[in-house]
């Protein structure tokens, strides 16, 4: 999740969508039940490991919601010429995306004690859990996806702001982007490419 300038607001952030179907791609399908997550058994679940894994996923759900709002600012900031608020959204972010690094530790830390391996995604839970998914952890499961989902639709606007604005000369824009006020043209559209639109590309 490292940023790549001191000022580009690039987000990476991991994916909670439903298991996507695999009916297109057989071969793919037999590779993943055969090799993917062949260690990930789960254990009798304690009530304190049960707590502690809600509370991962209800503190990701609010970072989450967290960063929609901050883009959501920072979107209005570029949109009124407020530099000082793209400079605020841009800080925020960095302290946000921190934050929701250490949740993510957290998470892996209770997948090795529930199941026995870190990476297990939050749309795998319910496969893995069985009959430990009860409906509170499905409850917040399905939230977490839901802000994830919100989210990639907020990331995905600002990118096009961001580059419309940057294609226009636009001095907010171009702070949040970490460019030059006067680089030229050519440079601006290289550095989008570069810095401002990778801004959701990681699996969970």
């Amino acid at each position: 999740m490292a940023l790549p300038t001191p000022h580009a607001s690039t987000i990476a952030v991991p994916s909670y969508a439903p298991p996507r179907s695999m009916a297109h791609a057989p071969a793919l399908a037999l590779a993943l039940e055969g090799a993917a997550r062949p260690s990930a058994k789960p254990r009798p679940m304690t009530p304190a490991a049960r707590d502690a894994l809600l509370d991962a996923l209800r503190s990701e759900r609010k970072l989450l919601d967290e960063l929609v709002a901050t883009l959501r600012r920072q979107r209005s900031a570029v949109g009124t010429d407020d530099l000082q608020a793209v400079d605020d959204s841009v800080f925020a972010t960095h302290r946000i995306l921190a934050t929701l690094g250490q949740a993510r530790v957290r998470r892996r830390q209770i997948n090795r004690l529930i199941v026995g391996v870190e990476e297990l995604p939050a749309r795998d839970l319910e496969t893995v859990l069985g009959e430990g998914m009860d409906d509170v952890l499905r409850g917040a499961r399905d939230e977490l996806q839901a802000s994830a989902a919100v989210l990639a639709r907020e990331v995905d606007v600002n990118r096009r702001v961001l580059r419309d604005a940057l294609s226009s000369g636009d001095a907010q824009a171009r702070a949040l982007a970490g460019i030059p006020a006067a680089a030229p043209n050519g440079v601006v559209g290289a550095n989008v490419g570069g810095n401002a639109g990778a801004l959701l590309d990681r699996t969970g």
